[in-house]
Formats: structure tokens, C-alpha cells, sequence
């Protein structure tokens, strides 16, 4: 993936606009830019101070193709490591293309994606997971994603992954000391002490694994289906959430046909609503394939409002919901059209459809009237809620697939290396596993040069040619 020699690329978006920005990273980057770069101060780019910005011309053959403002980097102190260029000009596609153009025909490579992220992290100016923190906040949509993500850029995350691999990598380095004067039968590893530590690992990386809920939520939105009876009000509801006329709202059973999403921003969480087609038994064929897609979409979700009114079948309405239902998902059961009722809303109702679902846990209830848009606010609560107590004790918030599945393997491997410890196997198996741990750990920030660690603190620590 990564090219030789120096890259270019604009860092601005494809368009029309005030200004753009073009980056250069690498050996040659002042060089070539000294080729046409004519500041204003006389002073040449190459002998001018790093960091600071110089106006001048970008000329060729001495035509002035652009007024621009010059940056200039000079490495290691710069984001990739290398020399880098930024030059500001003026947001004309043409100025921009013409700009780029005259330095690949001047020998340098346009620049593949996330190939400035990559030399930053080839070069050891961030991790594997600071850089994917970059992704994160250039996608963030809502304060709570960008704060996620600054708040792994920053290093947090890092720290405490170095932290749990250093222990492993401590503890493996002593037991293979063993193995090496195992004829003069000397003792370095406390066993117990292993043990206590694994415990302890143990707890730190199953907390990590379990903020992943949390922050994925935090970084890609809650999905959250609204499905019950046709004609109950679900598109209504989804209108009433989102503040506009989103879903076609009609009192015809079954005009919802399709899947409809949109998306809303509660106390800084993104949601993503799915108003689904009425759930029945029907002989029209594409409301059939609706009522289908509505199930698949309730399985995708972590939060399902299932709506109905007070003349709808207790049993009739438990059945549909046991049908969606699944022990992972959030419920809301949600009585609509409370101002049709003389009583309002109808808890002894509640009462019953909550006594016989088969799973009694994660649910919430209450009545709303989608006419009254005040009613729909206990909902959002509700909502906004449950989001949160996802979050559990850890400071630290995982929000990456590929960091989940490295502490799952960790996980497992410490099992096996607790399991080993319980059944004496030798300090060679127990090894193996503790390997398998410190590379699944160490693969989250690149760092699995496990083996050139635990030569390092073994020589740091002991003397093995006295």
C-alpha cells in the first residue's frame, strides 16, 4: 500500500470553495516546492522557520498560476514524520488539479487513501488505533462520537493496552527464565502471583470488551424499529420524533409497504428509526414481503418500540411481541392514542402484555398520543436512557469491531493459561497461550514485537553472564 519517495494528495474536499488544501509528505517535499514557490519575504522555503505560514507566488515558467500561503513541516516533528508542504490557495478546481499535476510531472506519486495516517504510524508518530481515532473523527456526527474518538487520538486507549501487554510480556519473560536454568532448578515466576495478575487482566480487558455496546452506539447510532398492528400509528410516531412529515400517515391498514429510516440526534446520541410495515397475517403479496422485512429489521436492532392501542388483544399482541423478541434487544411497549381513551393509559393492559413475554428484562412502557407531541417526550427519555446504561464501569470506551475481536481472543487465551496454571502444566505450554495473549492484545496498537520485548526486560532485569 505504501509508495517510495514524496506524495501529494488535496486534503480538501472535490468542489467549489474558498480556499483548498494540498499536502505533500516526504524527502521532497521542500525541494520541489522551492521549484515554484516565490514568498514575499525573499527568504527561500527551505531555510524559512517550520510551522509557520509564508505568502507568496506559485509560479511556473514564470506565469503566476496562484497567491497561496505555504506551510512547511520539517520532519521528524510532523504528522507523518517526513518533511511535509501544505499549501493553501484558492478553491478553484482547475488551480488545484493544475497545482498537483505540475508536481507529479515533476517526479512525485499521487498519494493512495490513508496513505499520510499510514506513514504516521510506519514512522511511529501514532499507533494503529490513534489511527484509526483519525477515521473516527473525520466520520464523527454527533459531540459524544467526536469526543470517543479525540479522546482515543489523545492516547488513553493506547496507554492501557501497553500497560496489560507489558504485564503479560513480564510475566512470560520470567517463566521462559526458568525454562533456561530449568538444570539448576531456580524459581523466578511466583505462580500464584501469575494467577492473581491473569484475575486481574482478566477483569480489565472484559470490562473493555463490554463498553464496546456503548460506543458503537456512540459511533454509529442506536438502531431502533417501530413495529406493531397495521394502522396503530407507527408512522405517525415516527413523524412526531423526528419533527416533520417523514412516513405517509393514513388511517388504510397496510399503507406502510417498505422500510422507512431516518435518523435524529437525542443528548448527543445519534438514533437510526425504522418505521416497518404493520405485522399481520395478509394475502397481499408485497405487504407480506413488508411484514418479512419488518422481522429482519427488529433483528438488527438494539432497541424495539412496539406499538399498539388499548383495544388491541392482550395474547395477540404478547405473541407478536415474544415473535420479534430476542434477549439482546431493548423494549419499549408503547400503548398509542391515549387520548382516545376516557381512562387515558391503560396500565392493568401494560401489566399484562409485560407478565407474559419470555424475556421480562430491558423492557420499558408507556402511553403517548402521537397528536400531543409533549407525550413523546417521556419516550425520548426513555430512549436516551437506555443508551446510557449500556455504558458500563470502564473509562475507557472501546468502539471498534477489530479492537472487540483482539480482546475476545485475549480473553480466551487467558482462560487457557488460568486452566493451564490449574492443572500444572509446564512453563513451555503455559507460554504458548500467554503468547497468544500479549499478540492479541499488542495487534490493537500494532505493537506485536513480542519476542524483542521479552528479550529487552529479561537483559534490563537480570544479569545472565554473571
Amino acid at each position: 500500500m505504501l509508495s517510495d519517495g514524496t506524495i501529494i494528495a488535496l486534503s480538501t474536499p472535490q468542489g467549489h470553495g474558498a480556499i483548498g488544501l494540498i499536502r505533500i509528505s516526504g524527502p521532497e517535499a521542500i525541494s520541489k516546492t522551492k521549484l515554484f514557490f516565490r514568498p514575499k519575504s525573499k527568504i527561500p522555503i527551505n531555510e524559512a522557520p517550520s510551522k509557520e505560514m509564508i505568502f507568496g507566488d506559485f509560479v511556473v515558467k514564470n506565469e503566476i498560476i496562484d497567491e497561496v500561503l505555504v506551510t512547511k513541516f520539517k520532519g521528524p516533528n510532523s504528522y507523518t514524520g517526513e518533511d511535509i508542504i501544505e499549501i493553501s490557495c484558492h478553491g478553484s478546481s482547475f488551480i488545484l488539479q493544475f497545482i498537483i499535476e505540475i508536481y507529479i510531472n515533476n517526479g512525485l506519486l499521487p498519494a493512495k487513501p490513508g496513505e499520510f495516517t499510514l506513514r504516521a504510524y510506519l514512522n511511529r508518530k501514532i499507533d494503529l488505533s490513534q489511527a484509526e481515532a483519525v477515521s473516527d473523527i473525520i466520520s464523527s456526527q454527533t459531540a459524544n462520537s467526536h469526543r470517543l474518538a479525540v479522546q482515543q487520538l489523545r492516547g488513553g486507549f493506547s496507554k492501557k493496552m501497553e500497560s496489560l501487554r507489558k504485564e503479560l510480556i513480564q510475566f512470560k519473560a520470567l517463566i521462559e527464565l526458568e525454562l533456561d536454568f530449568s538444570d539448576e532448578q531456580v524459581s523466578f515466576a511466583n505462580l500464584n502471583e501469575l494467577d492473581t495478575l491473569l484475575d486481574k487482566l482478566h477483569k480489565d480487558i472484559s470490562d473493555l470488551k463490554n463498553s464496546f455496546a456503548y460506543g458503537n452506539a456512540i459511533k454509529n447510532g442506536i438502531p431502533v424499529t417501530i413495529a406493531g398492528k397495521p394502522n396503530v400509528g407507527k408512522s405517525s410516531l415516527l413523524n412526531s420524533l423526528l419533527n416533520e412529515d417523514r412516513a405517509i400517515v393514513s388511517n388504510i391498514p397496510g399503507t406502510t409497504r417498505d422500510s422507512i429510516e431516518d435518523t435524529i440526534v437525542l443528548d448527543g446520541i445519534l438514533f437510526r428509526f425504522i418505521d416497518t410495515a404493520g405485522i399481520r397475517k395478509t394475502t397481499d403479496l408485497i405487504e407480506e414481503i413488508g411484514v418479512k422485512k419488518a422481522k429482519e429489521k427488529v433483528k438488527q436492532s438494539r432497541i424495539l418500540i412496539y406499538l399498539y392501542e388499548s383495544s388491541n388483544d392482550s395474547k395477540i399482541t404478547v405473541n407478536q411481541i415474544n415473535e420479534l423478541l430476542n434477549g439482546d434487544i431493548n423494549l419499549i411497549i408503547v400503548e398509542n392514542k391515549i387520548d382516545l381513551n376516557e381512562n387515558n393509559y391503560n396500565e392493568t393492559l401494560a401489566f399484562k402484555i409485560k407478565s407474559g413475554l419470555l424475556y421480562k428484562d430491558k423492557i420499558e412502557n408507556l402511553g403517548i398520543s402521537t397528536k400531543n407531541r409533549e407525550s413523546i417526550y417521556p419516550l425520548r427519555e426513555i430512549l436516551v436512557e437506555i443508551v446510557k446504561n449500556m455504558k458500563n464501569e470502564s473509562n475507557l470506551i472501546i468502539n471498534n469491531v477489530r479492537h472487540l475481536h483482539a480482546l475476545k481472543e485475549a480473553l480466551n487465551s487467558i482462560k487457557k493459561v488460568k486452566k493451564g496454571l490449574k492443572n500444572n502444566l509446564s512453563g513451555d505450554l503455559l507460554t504458548i497461550d500467554l503468547k497468544e495473549a500479549i499478540n492479541h492484545i499488542g495487534s490493537i496498537t500494532g505493537n506485536i514485537d513480542h519476542d524483542k520485548d521479552i528479550l529487552g526486560t529479561i537483559f534490563s532485569q537480570f544479569c545472565i553472564g554473571k
